[in-house]
This record gives structure tokens, C-alpha cells and sequence, in this order.
């Protein structure tokens, strides 16, 4: 199966390799804008994602999208989560942005979870998804130097985590657990249940 990848983030791009061994995936290309990611969930915005590929490339296109959800805070960011502190925002900038959202809050209500969406869409319309949860808790400060994104501050939950936050994970440790290994291993198990 040949897939076109609907990101050009370097650290997703080497994830979803890994995760997707048995898939021939193609690089986004260059003159395929930046999407709109305006939908009200994860499923919508990686949809949008996809379609977007797919009408670019006329090719079967895989598109994810992931939130971080935190129990202290409502639920947000969620489906804004990489746009948490601006829309031009570093993952530095996040980390900081809530790291001093969650000062003061205790222990016990520093619970979130990282949910990613992956979705698959081919150009008769017909599509396939999966989505991988992983819960935990916000971290007092930023620990590790591996991953990307939220994961320095990010501690998975026992019997996922053993207090290490993603950052402090070797990638293969973090590729067992982590929300987006788990939307992707559904993602495979579908495609090569028949999806083609």
C-alpha cells in the first residue's frame, strides 16, 4: 500500500515510519499548503488534512491529529493543543504556556491525557480510522531530552509509565506506548485487514 503523508513535521514523519513499516509512504509535497485545521475535533481536523492530500495528489493519503487534554484545565487544549500558546508557537512556547497554567495546581488533579486520530482517506472517498489514548499527568517541570511537542512535561500513567516523563523514554520505549503507536497499530491492523 502507498500512502501520501498529509504532515511534513519531521519528528511525526519519522514516528509514523516507524509505526507503519509494511506501508510505502510518500513525503507531502512542497507546493501542498499548510491546511486549515478548524475542525471541532481530532477526526474532523485530520479529515481535513487528508482530503486536502488526496485533492492535491490525487493519491490515498494518511493524515493524523493530536490533543492533549487536561483534566485542570477543562479539557484544553484539545484540538488546539499545538496552537496553545499562538498560532506561531514553538513546542518550547507550549511547554512554558502550560507549565504556567498548571503552577500551583497539586498532584492529584495534574491527570491528562494525549489522544491522536489517525485516518486514512482514498480518492473515491472511502476512509478507515483509529484513535490511541494515553493517560497521565502534567510533570512540575520539564524532564528529557527525547521526543518532541508536550512530551517533557508529559508523565504516563502506571502500568504505561513508570514516572519518566516521553522525553525521558528511549523512542522505543515511547513507540509501545504512546498515543499516536497506539492510533497507528489500529490504523495498520484495518489497513491490512483489507483496506486497500
Amino acid at each position: 500500500m502507498k500512502l501520501v503523508l498529509a504532515t511534513a513535521n519531521e519528528d511525526k514523519v519519522r514516528e509514523i515510519e516507524a509505526l507503519l513499516p509494511d506501508v510505502t509512504l510518500l513525503p507531502r509535497p512542497a507546493e501542498v499548503p499548510d491546511v486549515v485545521e478548524n475542525g471541532a475535533t481530532l477526526e474532523e481536523n485530520a479529515r481535513l488534512k487528508a482530503v486536502a492530500l488526496v485533492s492535491a495528489t490525487g493519491e490515498a493519503a494518511v493524515a493524523d491529529d493530536t490533543g492533549l487534554f487536561v483534566d485542570a484545565l477543562a479539557g484544553a487544549p484539545g484540538v488546539s493543543t499545538a496552537r496553545f500558546a499562538g498560532e506561531s508557537a514553538t513546542y518550547a512556547d507550549n511547554v512554558a504556556k502550560m507549565l504556567s497554567a498548571m503552577e500551583g495546581v497539586p498532584a492529584e488533579r495534574r491527570g491528562a491525557r494525549f489522544v491522536t486520530v489517525a485516518l486514512v482517506r482514498r480518492p473515491d472517498g472511502r476512509e478507515v480510522s483509529a484513535e490511541g489514548v494515553l493517560a497521565g499527568r502534567i510533570a512540575l517541570a520539564a524532564r528529557g531530552d527525547n521526543g518532541f511537542g508536550y512530551d517533557p512535561i508529559f508523565v504516563p500513567d502506571a502500568p504505561d509509565g513508570d514516572g519518566r516523563t516521553l522525553a525521558e523514554l528511549t523512542t522505543a520505549e515511547k513507540n509501545r506506548i504512546s498515543h499516536r503507536a497506539r492510533a497507528f497499530r489500529a490504523l495498520a491492523h484495518q489497513l491490512l485487514g483489507g483496506f486497500t
